[in-house]
């Protein structure tokens, strides 16, 4: 009987997102009210939350410390590092990223948004839209969280007044062309009283849609994967070297994207050579297949040199491969990002050497139009850049491909992490016009009856590429 109830929660639907929006909006209180109504909360984390609030002078408890957990929040009352919350209902699970509104802690916002499905972003009833909800679901449409639901909460503060909700609504619809996002809901909520987050509000009988909750549960992210263009890039070497296992090398890592199977071909990037699947290890079982996001040790029939950082996908589906990456980037740090700085790369598991070549404009968040006249670009500014790295890497557009499109950038001398980047594809296609120009004057590419470069010739260059060593990336 446990078995079944444990594997029928192991099977079940994952969502994760995140919640955002500007201080004091409500978001902390929201999740704490979104798990005290679902019935999430332990009876000793309910007495400690009664402990607390009353110590604190407060007359009724205060749902916010479930995830204020640190000191200065819980004595200032704001979030300020990203607080991870785990629960489930039937009918699926779910992973809360709770998140700080203080334009400062912006790059936290990032952290925990960068892998969610969907984003609850609060507006108050009071203030309405504001710079930082447009900052926050600018950077949400950036990283291409697929469904947005804005919430309008503090509806008890405005009377549960009908006009104020279609207001907002109608202010933040004249922005939503600009963001990209296909999928925008709009609930009207209080996050302290519970109006509309698990249960309907008797005080907004106006509104007909669905409650918070049933969103989330509902909502569909199945089609979110992108099962289209098979990328595994390999983390680990598996070498037991045991005599049960003696001539054991698998390659351990996580499928990004598309489907691998037995007996499929693949090509090694960057090496290009060709080999065929063997066997798909998951634990001690062997699978048949295997999706995102499953990791996964992958053996092949040939023995080939393939280390972190390479690449497995299919031939007639080859990624970008380029040294001239095009992003928009999100900036972390104090020190402002520096013009022919040189930075590290870290790209799936790959990591390299760049230098940035170009600050094409930065974002101006009230208007969400570009700048191209201040090029400073400080702590939580969006910016469009070229960089440079010292090889090549194998990506695809973040638009397609959330893994193989995301980057971020490393201080050299701090090793702290300065900026996320989402990449954007060049109108020159890669991967051909990549090995039109390390090839040149060397070998010549021959496009199919398509205008493509073949498979074969696209191996081919890879190689001459693999051994030509007096390449200069800094040119």
């Amino acid at each position: 009987m446990y078995e079944d109830i444990e594997a029928g929660y192991l099977n079940m639907e994952l969502l994760r997102f995140t919640t955002a929006g500007s201080v004091d909006d409500g978001k902390s209180t929201l999740i704490g009210r979104l798990l005290y109504d679902s019935k999430a909360i332990f009876q000793d984390q309910l007495e400690a939350l009664e402990r607390v609030s009353i110590k604190k002078g407060e007359e009724e408890i205060n749902l916010a410390l479930l995830t204020d957990g640190l000191r200065a929040e819980r004595e200032q009352g704001i979030t300020i590092d990203v607080a991870y919350r785990y629960f489930a209902t039937p009918k699926r699970k779910f992973i809360i990223a709770d998140t700080p509104g203080h334009i400062q802690y912006t790059r936290n916002m990032v952290t925990g948004a960068s892998t969610a499905n969907l984003a609850v972003i609060l507006i108050d009833a009071r203030h309405g839209v504001i710079e930082q909800t447009l900052r926050h679901t600018y950077i949400a449409s950036l990283l291409r969280i697929p469904h947005i639901i804005i919430c309008i909460n503090k509806m008890d503060l405005v009377g549960f007044s009908e006009n104020v909700f279609e207001n907002i609504k109608s202010r933040f619809t004249v922005f939503a062309p600009k963001f990209d996002v296909q999928d925008i809901r709009f609930v009207p909520v209080s996050a302290k009283h519970g109006d509309n987050i698990v249960n309907r509000s008797k005080n907004m009988k106006w509104y007909q849609g669905p409650t918070l909750l049933y969103l989330l549960e509902n909502i569909h992210i199945s089609g979110d994967n992108n099962l289209v263009d098979p990328r595994f890039p390999v983390q680990y070497i598996i070498r037991p070297q045991s005599d049960k296992f003696h001539d054991y090398r698998g390659y351990a890592g996580r499928v990004a994207s598309g489907i691998f199977s037995r007996c499929d071909e693949v090509l090694i990037l960057p090496s290009g050579l060709p080999s065929q699947i063997k066997t798909i290890d998951f634990a001690s079982e062997s699978m048949k297949a295997a999706f995102p996001p499953q990791s996964v040790t992958i053996t092949l029939h040939d023995d080939i040199d393939i280390s972190r950082g390479d690449m497995f996908v299919k031939k007639d589906n080859i990624p970008q491969i380029s040294q001239d990456v095009e992003q928009m980037i999100c900036w972390f740090n104090e020190k402002p990002m520096q013009l022919r700085g040189k930075y590290i790369v870290k790209h799936t598991t790959n990591e390299v050497k760049c230098i940035v070549q170009e600050i094409e404009h930065k974002i101006a968040i009230n208007t969400l139009t570009q700048d191209t006249e201040d090029k400073n670009i400080r702590m939580n500014d969006i910016a469009r850049i070229k960089i440079r790295t010292t090889k090549p890497i194998f990506y695809d557009s973040y638009r397609r491909n959330r893994i193989t499109g995301s980057l971020i950038l490393i201080d050299e001398g701090t090793n702290e992490t300065v900026g996320a980047g989402m990449i954007r594809i060049h109108t020159n296609s890669p991967p051909q016009s990549f090995l039109r120009k390390i090839c040149q004057g060397r070998i010549f590419i021959f496009p199919d009856n398509r205008g493509r470069a073949s498979s074969e010739t696209t191996i081919a260059c890879l190689t001459l590429y693999s051994s030509m060593n007096a390449f200069n990336p800094f040119r």
